[in-house]
């Protein structure tokens, strides 16, 4: 009876763990075997294979092949795809930047840094460039970078309403208030028809007004804001 018993307590025990063994939640909580990760990772990698199969120049295709490997750990084949991704589309802000930052997990940072510069450099060409890399690189949680591309966007064009707030909400994050207020501000002024910024400025104890009505001559304003830098903001949002 004593081996009886022994033995279904064996069995239970196995039973138990082999429900709880290789299961996490996913995002909206429901438990996922490991296998069926990586099932679905396989399978995702599979359509993006065949994808490249019948166009291989689609540089889209080739990173998100590349983030599934990056994701996976297999540095050398992620970075294979993503640098075929710059191959077909040399400006693909998202795989520049991830590359340096799958540079910096592999514990390669001198590489990592100096890409990152190459990259910064040849983002200089415009600032709706170098606002995208900017944004690419703090997507990644490099914010050094990020800052230094966002800079560069503003030395390019200083009034342009997009960098000044991008460059605002960017400190805002970093908590350092007095920086925030200084691009925001800026950014009010060239056009002070925005409800959200007045309100984040209000947060940081500055008191500004929204114009109750927009002036006449509104014409002739977009026109000087187009000489002065502000018509790349609707192609920077």
């Amino acid at each position: 009876m004593k081996m009886i018993f022994k033995v279904l307590v064996i069995v239970m025990v196995s039973v138990i763990l082999s429900g709880c063994k290789g299961q996490q939640k996913s995002a909206t909580g429901e438990k996922i075997n490991d296998k069926e990760l990586t099932s679905q990772s396989d399978r995702q990698k599979d359509v993006l294979i065949k994808k490249i199969d019948r166009k291989y120049e689609d540089a889209k295709a080739h990173y998100e092949l590349g983030k599934l490997y990056h994701r996976e750990g297999l540095w050398d084949k992620a970075e294979w795809e993503y640098k075929k991704a710059l191959a077909f589309d040399p400006a693909h802000h998202e795989a520049q930047a991830s590359i340096v930052k799958l540079l910096a997990d592999k514990g390669d940072s001198q590489r990592s840094g100096v890409i990152a510069e190459m990259y910064i450099g040849q983002a200089s060409v415009s600032a709706k460039n170098s606002l995208l890399l900017g944004r690419a690189f703090q997507d990644r949680g490099l914010d050094e970078y990020a800052l230094t591309s966002y800079m560069q966007a503003h030395r390019i064009a200083p009034n342009s309403v997009v960098i000044n707030k991008q460059l605002g909400y960017f400190y805002l994050l970093k908590q350092d208030n007095a920086n925030a207020e200084i691009y925001l501000r800026r950014a009010f002024e060239l056009d002070p028809y925005q409800p959200e910024i007045a309100g984040q400025l209000g947060k940081l104890g500055v008191q500004v007004e929204i114009p109750k009505k927009k002036p006449k001559d509104l014409k002739r304003l977009e026109k000087e804001k187009a000489v002065s830098g502000q018509e790349l903001d609707q192609e920077l949002k």
